[in-house]
């Protein structure tokens, strides 16, 4: 373990880099049941789905453990699933194309191939590391934030603002008097979620090793009770091995999704295919820079000058997991936010990854255990790394420079508020450009960061004319 992964240079030991994978994977479980779930709806079977995101989890997971030696774990992302499902294969439905989500995969296919050949050229490795200080501070104070609005959505402490009216011609008229509201104070995944978080922030303020993963199975372990008690009536967080079979996903994987492309489409459309291309490549490119970035800034992993050291390794990972993905059957494969659960406990090397990534493998054939993880369990974990995130806002310069001051001010707040990295990521980085032009500072602004302000642009642009059209 010390030649491969470089344990006592890195200042961590196997027990602490085992508790750290566990604990990313528990955090990022959900993403097993959520992923078939969302893909299914795009006419894909949900067995197969399961066996292609955990396969190609670990697969890429691996390539991070070994290649990259950082605890970074890797998984079909979410948003590109929800792009994947409810915008392009609806709109190719529309347009007559039997199996659509066969031109999907073909998609991410060559999205994935596409990022391979970036990463020749460095170009996401210099975004990484000439990323402005401030916005780096501010991309993980913000991915914090947007975790914790993921956790608490998770548990229903956080819910939609909305509600059905009847107009005057009695169409239904959905509204809203605020944005969000408290959800039901009552209902037992706000309480044991709540309860999770107390426990969390209990155990780690008596520094008690694996403090977050123990707030995970004790809120699960409490839902558990809670249902046999008859209190807690929603989807049953008790493993289900009725008509269990052992190898069912990878079968269906096999028979249903493996290697299921339509090139013939992209022969035949090639404008709208390459369309579609650019909507996943463009999420994927900066969701995966700002998720480097953050556990980087929350594990203290980068060097003296701010840089990610081997970030062109880890963005190959990205790279290779999405071709893998998009051959199983799944949707882009990227770095997981999640991750920073890990990195909290103490992970700091390929050893938490690897961890994660034999968990995915095992999880094939205890697939009703690992989907009886509810997402109120998985609440405490990330709310409190969302805490632990949130405290680099007391190391950002907020008086000299007012690019930067601004630049790391709009990742912050566009990422909850907008619910997405990339976007936080687009609008920090086009006002911080923006700014340097102003006061006369062209000469700080890096030739990356010109190009990543005209691909924001671009996306402006298409954003504007979409909707107008």
């Amino acid at each position: 373990m010390e030649k491969l992964f470089k344990l006592k240079e890195n200042g961590t030991n196997v027990r602490t880099e085992i508790i750290a994978g566990v604990t990313t994977f528990l955090a990022m479980a959900y993403i097993l049941a959520v992923n078939p779930s969302i893909l299914s709806a795009a006419g894909m079977p949900s067995e197969a789905i399961f066996a292609a995101t955990s396969i190609s989890a670990a697969f890429a997971t691996l390539i991070m453990a070994f290649f990259a030696n950082y605890p970074v774990v890797l998984a079909s992302g979410m948003g590109l699933n929800a792009y994947f499902a409810f915008s392009v294969v609806p709109q190719l439905a529309s347009q007559g194309v039997t199996d659509p989500w066969k031109v999907a995969l073909t998609a991410i296919l060559f999205e994935g191939v596409i990022f391979i050949v970036l990463s020749f050229f460095r170009f996401r490795e210099t975004l990484v590391n000439k990323v402005p200080q401030n916005l780096k501070l501010g991309i993980s104070a913000g991915i914090g934030l947007f975790i914790v609005i993921v956790g608490l959505k998770g548990a229903g402490i956080v819910t939609t603002d909305a509600f059905a009216t009847v107009s005057e011609t009695g169409d239904a008229v959905v509204s809203s008097s605020t944005l969000v509201k408290l959800g039901n104070v009552a209902s037992p995944e706000f309480i044991l979620a709540l309860v999770g978080i107390i426990v969390t922030a209990a155990l780690w303020h008596f520094k008690v090793k694996g403090s977050i993963l123990i707030g995970i199975i004790a809120t699960w372990v409490l839902g558990i009770f809670a249902q046999l008690t008859g209190w807690y009536q929603g989807v049953s967080v008790i493993p289900d091995f009725s008509n269990y079979a052992v190898f069912a996903p990878v079968q269906s994987m096999a028979e249903n999704t493996f290697f299921k492309f339509d090139f013939a489409y992209v022969v035949q459309n090639g404008v709208n295919f390459a369309v579609i291309v650019f909507a996943f490549l463009f999420v994927d490119l900066f969701d995966t820079v700002g998720t480097l970035i953050g556990v980087a800034q929350e594990g203290k992993l980068l060097n003296e000058k701010g840089e990610l050291p081997r970030v062109g390794r880890a963005l190959m990972a990205d790279a290779l997991g999405t071709v893998s993905g998009s051959i199983l059957g799944t949707s882009t494969v990227t770095s997981y936010v999640e991750s920073t659960t890990g990195v909290a406990e103490g992970g700091k090397t390929g050893l938490t990854a690897l961890t994660s990534a034999v968990l995915f493998i095992l999880a094939l054939p205890l697939y009703p255990v690992f989907l009886a993880i509810p997402s109120f369990a998985t609440t405490p974990a990330l709310v409190f790394v969302g805490l632990l995130m949130i405290k680099n806002v007391t190391k950002m310069d907020l008086e000299s420079d007012i690019a930067d001051t601004v630049g790391g001010f709009f990742a912050i707040i566009f990422m909850p508020f907008t619910y997405s990295i990339a976007n936080g990521i687009m609008f920090g980085i086009i006002a911080w450009v923006i700014l340097k032009l102003i006061t006369g500072k062209i000469k700080d602004v890096h030739p990356v960061m010109w190009v990543s302000f005209v691909l924001f642009a671009v996306r402006i642009v298409t954003i504007i004319l979409g909707v107008s059209s």
